[in-house]
């Protein structure tokens, strides 16, 4: 395991402050934030931020790979997922939008080289109702940032061994967000045997002199104070001579306030120890000008009205006595602290929204509280980057009721409220079951979220089945984490079983305590344990464990969440085990139509792949098939729409119908004549679409129909793919008297043809021409050792991916010089034409 040495983190973290700082420059934004890949490759850790602290934006440190969330998909696809306001970030990231309902838009890049992928890098500004977000401009300088940090990270990789990782509990490097400054600092050296003073630029600014002319004397710079401070500087001056460090406060002219206006400074100095390497004659010092934050203090002390600064987490780093004698709290409560959790009447959830609200959308926010017994103020909160503003003042009568908060002093919770990351993970978690269908898409999202979610690295799922616990699901690295409840009876006390009978949590945090409750149970190598009973309608289901290699302490809130995302585990859980069992009799009705083999024709080779839709029961009506005839082969792939009992069944039989026709010499207009009347006929309403094409094996060339289909791709021995542009014939189905006119095309040896249906090549709101155009690139630079690699290589996104709204059926041909003496079609197969296992492969 490699560690990063000291200069290296700190190099890296170098690396990783100065590519979110000009990110958040460059794109105008208030926040930006790095994330970098986990050691097992499952998360994305915060790494850096600068700006808005993350815990304004949900609190994710540790976000899983497969999450929705941009940065996360960013990081997952390698591509900019650009939200230009709140109403694009609801339509295209609802879990999002749900757990930050605030006006801001963000976008998200990934960061890496050398076609690795390290991490993500986002931005996140202000964004009204419409706003169009980053220019393309800006976006290419995000992309250019994060690809530079990349190059940067794998040359220090390269360099160093480091892996270009982040532990899940290393604290990202923070940088706040750039502001005006309130103090200004110059500084100076005082050759005491030469008299000449060596300034810098900031210092002549402070003393209102041209640093181009300044002489550096003395007297020039004594000249600028008040006559009566002469003295003062003097012994300012003995006292830094004897290597003291000693400081004096100066009135120095000021020509803002009239010729006789004078302001005050602070002036540091000392002569280093004579055992000091750097000891010498210079005195050397500052001078400190914090004229505006002492104008600004005395000003905002003076007022009667309460006023208050919170840093951009919204803990106080000011507060005036005005506000303090509102509040009813001193400086030592409040400073460094939350209002919400210092002060029991404001800890209504509605106020820590408002701060968010405030800072997320840079927009003024007001709330009204009551501070008991019966004192109503009125609170107005002014945002920048850097922080929020607010102002405290009291209201005379008590407002009406539709304007009061929600909480009064005497309904206000007693605790404060949860966190927007509390409600993230139950909204997170919720979201994605919703989509999981299948018992292991079930298990996988759990082990996604909650893993990730509270640092854990091991999870299991124990069932019930036939009154016994068996374990349908583990991840991890101790492949024998909870074995030995492996057919354990469920009336067993084990805390596998005892959480489920009991229906109570249970929360182990170290050995001693598990063997105290357990005495001889096995432990492992785990530390702590989290045991949640998974109970859906009364009935139990499971459980499932959580287990941390190291001591872990359940907090409340840990112990609150895990608790209610057992209830969500337990009824996605039945769900998914009901639709795996319906689900397994509807595929293999779908398998049962579809060819269980392919033929072996002498001149060419065949294979195929088959995904199905990876949501809905339904099964779609896919089809594909290989036809010898008299005069050669005919390649065909079809798709009735819909997904359906129906649509298979009309699959079926379009796909009887086409090999009729086929089979008695009919060309593939022909075919698709027929076809097109058979489907009329069957009076299903469905539309289909097809694509038949008849090779001449001898001559190198074939014949090319297409009713709607999306046009097949040719590659050529030499690598370069072209769609073929066929004459397009209208879909099955439409009209009983559509022609449907060939194309002739010619084929090389070597050449492969590839047929498709659209679930390959169709994505949520990208043109279908564009999804085409990238199988033929994908198709053109894949390596090609064999027709099975090159279906494989070509499906390897589609496979890769949870969500697939359409089945996909890919349909490769290789056309070459034929066997001397081959026979003109053997129905047998050499292993890797077979289309039943190129659908389990496919899987």
């Amino acid at each position: 395991m490699h560690r990063m040495a000291v200069g290296e983190t700190a190099e890296r973290e170098d690396l990783l402050a100065a590519a979110v700082v000009e990110a958040v420059e460059r794109t105008g934004a208030y926040a930006g934030s790095v994330f970098l890949r986990s050691r097992d490759r499952r998360s994305i850790v915060l790494a850096a931020t600068c700006g808005v602290p993350p815990s304004l934006l949900g609190g994710w440190r540790l976000i899983s790979v497969s999450s929705p969330i941009p940065v996360a998909t960013a990081y997952r696809t390698g591509r900019t997922v650009h939200l230009a306001n709140a109403e694009e970030t609801m339509r295209r990231h609802p879990q999002l939008a749900v757990a930050v309902p605030y006006a801001f838009g963000s976008c998200s890049v990934p960061v890496g080289a050398g076609g690795e992928t390290f991490g993500s890098l986002a931005t996140v500004w202000a964004a009204s109702p419409g706003s169009e977000g980053l220019s393309k401009a800006q976006r290419r300088h995000l992309r250019s940032v994060a690809n530079r940090l990349g190059d940067s990270l794998a040359a220090l990789r390269d360099r160093t061994g480091d892996p270009v990782e982040c532990e899940q509990g290393t604290a990202p490097v923070e940088i706040p967000t750039p502001s005006g400054a309130a103090v200004r600092v110059g500084l100076f050296q005082w050759d005491l045997v030469t008299g000449i003073f060596t300034v810098d630029d900031e210092l002549c600014a402070i003393f209102g002199l041209d640093p181009r002319a300044f002489d550096g004397r003395a007297e020039t710079l004594t000249s600028c104070l008040h006559p009566g401070d002469l003295a003062a500087f003097r012994a300012w001056a003995r006292e830094a001579k004897d290597g003291r460090t000693t400081s004096r406060r100066l009135r120095l002219r000021d020509h803002q306030y009239g010729s006789e206006g004078y302001r005050t400074v602070e002036l540091w100095g000392r002569v280093p120890d004579a055992d000091d390497t750097r000891a010498g004659t210079p005195l050397v010092g500052a001078v400190v000008d914090a004229r505006a934050g002492h104008t600004a203090l005395a000003a905002v002390e003076r007022l009667r009205e309460g006023v208050f600064s919170l840093a951009p987490g919204g803990r106080v780093t000011y507060a005036n006595h005005s506000a303090l004698r509102l509040l009813g709290a001193s400086g030592d409560e409040l400073l460094g602290q939350f209002l919400w959790d210092v002060l029991p009447w404001l800890s209504d959830p509605d106020v820590e929204h408002r701060h968010r609200f405030a800072m997320i959308s840079q927009e003024p926010s007001s709330f009204l509280a009551c501070r008991p017994p019966d004192r109503w103020l009125s609170f107005s909160l002014h945002p920048e980057a850097d922080g929020v503003t607010g102002r405290i003042v009291p209201v005379r009568r008590p407002p009406p009721e539709s304007t009061r908060p929600a909480s009064s002093a005497a309904a206000a919770p007693a605790t404060a409220p949860a966190r927007l990351g509390v409600m993230y993970h139950v909204l997170q978690l919720g979201s994605a079951l919703t989509e999981a269908v299948t018992a292991r898409e079930v298990c996988e999202v759990v082990s996604d979220q909650l893993l990730p979610a509270f640092g854990g690295q091991q999870l299991a799922i124990y069932v019930v089945r036939d009154g016994t616990m068996h374990r349908l699901f583990h991840t991890g690295h101790h492949e024998d984490f909870l074995d030995w409840l492996e057919g354990v009876p469920l009336h067993a006390r084990l805390p596998g079983t005892e959480t489920l009978t009991s229906g109570a949590p249970l929360f182990i945090e170290s050995q001693k305590e598990l063997s105290r409750g357990y005495p001889g149970i096995p432990m492992g190598q785990v530390s702590s344990w989290a045991y949640l009973p998974l109970i859906a309608s009364s009935r139990p289901v499971g459980t499932c464990v959580l287990g941390f290699d190291e001591i872990h302490q359940f907090t409340e809130r840990d112990r609150g969440v895990l608790t209610a995302l057992a209830g969500l585990i337990a009824q996605a859980l039945e769900r998914a085990r009901l639709y795996d069992s319906e689900f397994a009799l509807a595929r293999g009705l779908q398998q049962a139509l579809l060819p269980h083999r392919l033929p072996v024709v002498p001149g060419i080779r065949s294979v195929v792949r088959y995904l199905p839709g990876t949501r809905g029961m339904d099964i779609g009506g896919d089809w594909y098939d290989v036809i010898p005839t008299d005069s050669g082969v005919c390649l065909v792939i079809g798709d009735v729409e819909g997904h359906s009992i129906a649509a298979a069944a009309t699959m079926a039989q379009l796909r009887s119908a086409v090999r009729a026709f086929a089979a008695v010499g009919l060309m593939p207009g022909e075919v698709m004549t027929g076809v097109n009347r058979t489907l009329i006929d069957l009076g299903t309403g469905l539309l289909a679409s097809c694509c038949c094409i008849h090779l001449d094996p001898q001559g190198h060339h074939a014949y090319a129909v297409t009713a709607g289909h999306p046009p097949p791709l040719l590659r050529r021995p030499d690598g370069t793919t072209d769609v073929l542009d066929l004459e397009v014939g209208p879909m099955l189905g439409v009209e009983r008297a559509s022609a449907y006119p060939g194309t002739r095309i010619t084929l090389p040896p070597g050449s492969v043809l590839a047929l498709y249906t659209d679930g390959l090549v169709e994505e949520p709101g990208t043109d279908i021409d564009v999804g085409i155009d990238r199988l033929r690139a994908s198709l053109a630079h894949a390596r090609a050792d064999s027709l099975d690699e090159l279906a494989d290589r070509l499906l390897h996104n589609a496979r890769g991916s949870s969500y697939r709204a359409d089945d996909i059926a890919l349909l490769l041909t290789e056309f070459r010089s034929p066997r001397p003496g081959g026979h003109r079609a053997d129905l047998g197969v050499d292993g890797h034409d077979d289309a039943a296992a190129g659908r389990r492969a496919a899987r």
